[in-house]
Formats: C-alpha cells, sequence, structure tokens
C-alpha cells in the first residue's frame, strides 16, 4: 500500500463540525466532527445504524443537518441539494448505481453536461472525450456500450466516470464493493489510489475491515451516532477497529465446527434452466451446503429455480420427500422451504407495510387473526432476538438502513424452523458485529436439524461455514470439496473453469499462496 499522505497542517479537504441530525425517534448524527485531508482515503465505518449514510446525505444535500458546520477546502459551505454539492467539488457513488440502462456509457456520463454543436449534443465529441478521460485514470470501458450489457464492475467505473467528469475533486463511494469480484474489487483500490495520488480525496463507507485496512490512510468509526474513533489505518489494527464499531472484541474469519448431517432435505437432479445446465446435488439435515462462484455463472437462477421463481426446463426438485419440481413458491414454503433472496428490497421485504407486517409475511396462513397486538409482539421478539435497529415495528420497513433490512430477512426466515432454509448473500451490507451474530444464527439453525444451502460471494463467509462447497462456473457445478479440502487456491482455480488440484498443506499454503483479495473477509 501506498504511504499515508504526511499532515503537513494544511487545510483539509472535508470538514464537519458538531453535525446533528434526527429524524422522528431517532438521533441519526450527534455532534459529529470529521476531517477528511486532502489527497487520501479516508474510510467511516461503523455498525448498522451508526448514522454513516444520514452522515454523508448531510455532507452532500441530500439532508439539511439541524445543527453545526460544513467546510470544503476551509470554506463553509451549505447544500439545498446534490446538484449543489457537485457544483463545489464534491461527487457521490451511491450503492444502488444511478444508471440509465438504455443509454451507452457516453451518454450517461455527459447527461445534462453534453457537449454541443449547432445547437445539438455533439455525440462524437461525447464519445471522445469519455473515451479520454477514462484512458487518462485507467477506467477501461467502452463508451459506447450500452450500460444495460455492462457487468456490474464496469457499471461502478462509468459511476466513477460521471463524477470525474464534473470535476469531482472529492469522492464519496458508499459500500464500493459490496456487489463485487475480488478482480474488481483489487481493481477498484488501484483506481482510487491514482486518484489521490492526483490530489483528488476519497470518502470511503464500507463495512469490510480487509478494505480498509489494506486501501486506506485514516478511518473514523461512529458508533451510535456518535464518533468512537479516529485513527490512522497504519498505526491500528482490524481488530482494533473492530472493537471500535461494536464495543467488544470481535472474532474474525471464524471457521464453525462441521456439522452432523442426516438424510436428505432437499434433492436436485439434472436441474436445467435457460442459465443452469444438468444439476445435481443434496442438502442433507444439519448440513451447510455452500455455493461458491463468480457472479454470473447461473448461482441466483438455480436458487430461483429451487425456490420456484425460475421455471424448470429439465430435471427434478424434491423437498422432504415430496417432488417439488411444477409446485408454486408457495406451496413449496408450505412444503417446508425458507428463503431469503439475495435482493432483500424487491424480492425479500415490501418495504412500504410495517416492520412488523413484513416479519410476519410468508409464514402467515394458517395462523388465526393476525392482530395488531399479536404482530407487535411477534416483532418485538424477533427484533431482540436479531438486534435489528427500529425506533418502532410500527414503521415502514422501508425506513430501515439495508443491514438492518437484511436481519428482518433473515430473522422471519429462521423464525418459522422450516426443514430447509436457502439464503443468499446473508451478511451483504452488514456491519462487523451483525455479521457474528448471523453466522452464530445459521450454525444454531443447522446445529437443530435443519438444511441450509447458502449461497455468497465471500469465500471466507463460504468456508468458515459450509460442511460442502460446490462451485458453480458457466451454469454448472464445476467441482465439489469437502470443508477441509475447501481451501482458497483450490476454490480460486474451480470459479476461473480450472481442474481441481489437491488439497495443499499449511506449509505450501503460507509459503505459496497468492496475496489475498480485498473482496475476502467481512
Amino acid at each position: 500500500m501506498t504511504p499515508p499522505p504526511e499532515d503537513t497542517g494544511g487545510t483539509p479537504a472535508v470538514e464537519l463540525r458538531g453535525i446533528t441530525k434526527e429524524f422522528p425517534g431517532t438521533l441519526a448524527n450527534d455532534r459529529v466532527d470529521l476531517t477528511v485531508r486532502r489527497g487520501e482515503i479516508h474510510a467511516l465505518m461503523g455498525e448498522n445504524g451508526a448514522g454513516k449514510s444520514t452522515l454523508m446525505s448531510v455532507l452532500y444535500g441530500l439532508h439539511r443537518p439541524d445543527a453545526g458546520q460544513i467546510l470544503l477546502d476551509g470554506r463553509e459551505v451549505s447544500f439545498a441539494s446534490p446538484s449543489e454539492a457537485i457544483a463545489a467539488g464534491l461527487g457521490m457513488v451511491h450503492q444502488s448505481f444511478k444508471l440509465f440502462p438504455s443509454f451507452t456509457v457516453a451518454e450517461n456520463v455527459v447527461y445534462a453536461a453534453e457537449p454541443r454543436r449547432f445547437g445539438l449534443t455533439d455525440r462524437a465529441e461525447a464519445v471522445r472525450r469519455v473515451a479520454a478521460l477514462a484512458d487518462e485514470h485507467g477506467l477501461a470501458v467502452d463508451p459506447t456500450a450500452k450500460v444495460a450489457d455492462l457487468p456490474v464492475g464496469v457499471r461502478q467505473r462509468v459511476e466513477i466516470l460521471k463524477l470525474l467528469y464534473r470535476g469531482a475533486r472529492t469522492l464519496i463511494l458508499d459500500e464500493p464493493t459490496a456487489v463485487l469480484t475480488p478482480a474488481e474489487a483489487d481493481g477498484l483500490f488501484r483506481v482510487l489510489r491514482s486518484l489521490t495520488d492526483e490530489g483528488r480525496t476519497v470518502l470511503l463507507v464500507t463495512h469490510k475491515l480487509r478494505e480498509v485496512m489494506e486501501g486506506s490512510d485514516s478511518v473514523t468509526v461512529l458508533r451510535d451516532g456518535r464518533v468512537a474513533a479516529r485513527l490512522r489505518t497504519a498505526q491500528t489494527s482490524a481488530d482494533g477497529i473492530a472493537a471500535a464499531m461494536t464495543g467488544r472484541a470481535v472474532e474474525l474469519d471464524r471457521m464453525h465446527p462441521a456439522g452432523s448431517p442426516g438424510e436428505a432435505v432437499l434433492s436436485v437432479t439434472g436441474l436445467t434452466t435457460d442459465a443452469v445446465r444438468d444439476v445435481s446435488f443434496d442438502v442433507r439435515a444439519g448440513e451447510i451446503v455452500g455455493i461458491a462462484g463468480v457472479a454470473g455463472n447461473g448461482q441466483s437462477e438455480l436458487v430461483e429455480a429451487v425456490a420456484g421463481l425460475r421455471p424448470v426446463g429439465a430435471g427434478r426438485v424434491t423437498l422432504t420427500g415430496e417432488d417439488v419440481t411444477d409446485a408454486s413458491a408457495a406451496r413449496r414454503r408450505a412444503t417446508g422451504l425458507a428463503y431469503v433472496p439475495e435482493d432483500r428490497t424487491a424480492v425479500g421485504t415490501a418495504p412500504a407495510a410495517t416492520i412488523a407486517e413484513n416479519l410476519a409475511m410468508g409464514h402467515h396462513r394458517g395462523h388465526g387473526l393476525l392482530t395488531p397486538g399479536r404482530l407487535r409482539e411477534h416483532a418485538r421478539v424477533l427484533i431482540e432476538r436479531f438486534g435489528i435497529k427500529a425506533a418502532s415495528s410500527r414503521h415502514p420497513a422501508g425506513s430501515l438502513s439495508g443491514g438492518n433490512l437484511q436481519k428482518l430477512v433473515i430473522g422471519r426466515e429462521l423464525a418459522h424452523e422450516s426443514p430447509l432454509l436457502i439464503v443468499e448473500q446473508p451478511t451483504r451490507g452488514v456491519d462487523i458485529g451483525a455479521i457474528q451474530t448471523i453466522h452464530d444464527q445459521l450454525i444454531a439453525h443447522r446445529d437443530a436439524g435443519h438444511a441450509i444451502l447458502l449461497v455468497s460471494a465471500e469465500l471466507s463467509e463460504i468456508r468458515g461455514l459450509s460442511d460442502r462447497v460446490l462451485v458453480m462456473f458457466e451454469g454448472g457445478i464445476a467441482a465439489e470439496f469437502p470443508r477441509d479440502e475447501a481451501d482458497e487456491r483450490r476454490l480460486g482455480l474451480a470459479m476461473a473453469g480450472g481442474a481441481p488440484e489437491p488439497p495443499v498443506s499449511a506449509e505450501e499454503s503460507v509459503e505459496e499462496a497468492p496475496k489475498e483479495s480485498l473482496k475476502e473477509g467481512p
């Protein structure tokens, strides 16, 4: 990592003084001070609900602070909208990208600031400018490509190009690697470092400790809306940051004990869909089967077919001994399937419904009259059990932070003791303390005799939880490993379509294993 820049005592690029922001029932930011030096990558960390997103929304003009000052390059500013922040040299890449899928890369980058010729948009000049900008900053992208056809990592480059095109000197990135492959995450940090070497500043909102340790210069930690720590990365440790975030010691990258598998609960035989080819496997009671693979190799389509959300072209799906190949999603849930989808907002919840209503969804039939009192009591129990930070169960689910919405979905699905749990990306966007809690809950669910099919982009999560690991490549099962043989090198080779290697000894792993990817770990 490039050595952190020395603090020369110059004017900070960004300075927040005493920022306070309160919503009904929630003090999101409580007199927060934040100082970010010019030319550094500054990480902002904290548990879900700690106030990170609110603070960045205040900085970017999405919210007005109730108290406090914002200074850019020593000059006090006040933004009524993001457009004013952009004009002042700020730019933000949101976790959910703000792109027009039907537009080309160049059209997205220059939108609302198009080069003109004879009063019309000069498309050739737009392509030329975007190509030059991409080449200057090492952001490989085809300016003429349609955004809808691009992988997610390239779309993120388009978002960064939009900011650079508008002259952003300070870039705010919200959970930038949540949907990136390990190689894409590594590439992103190379780009960010090149930008800071040019004198730009990066504010990075993330949960991933390894990224922070390898890619940042300074760290500010929020807890319960207040600053819990201000650290120079080179002078701290991952354990120290985790303790500042949670207020307690956290065991990182834990390998959980193996399960005791019983009879098969889920049997998939020769399953074929539009994106899956001839896949067969079982998941047994008391077992976690992990599915690893680079995004786009059929994992999501396989899960949707098993859950009843995608038609099966060929093959058979059996759940608790019953053929459910042609059964509806509702019938599969009644047969014994619980499901935590990858998209917790569009698929996993109804954002406009209350938290209490969402916690009862999917398993509410056949339980008599669901009175408001019963709904609230059910919600109270799950909110407490899973540590969901919510001012009231009467509030809309859409008011929750992403991590707390994830806890809601997982808590709801675990609560009903279904024989099979399918869980996709269980800790995406979830803070370190909550990751440990979710992992413990999944292991307890397995040890109670349930079967779990786990899909995750995090290799450390797959290795730490799974009793067996399946690797998908181009729609098929490329390899299967028992937990003791699922080392990082073998998994990585299979994920790239290579033939499985023999297991690696501990000595060989230390001497020969490549540097761990920034993507791995919480």
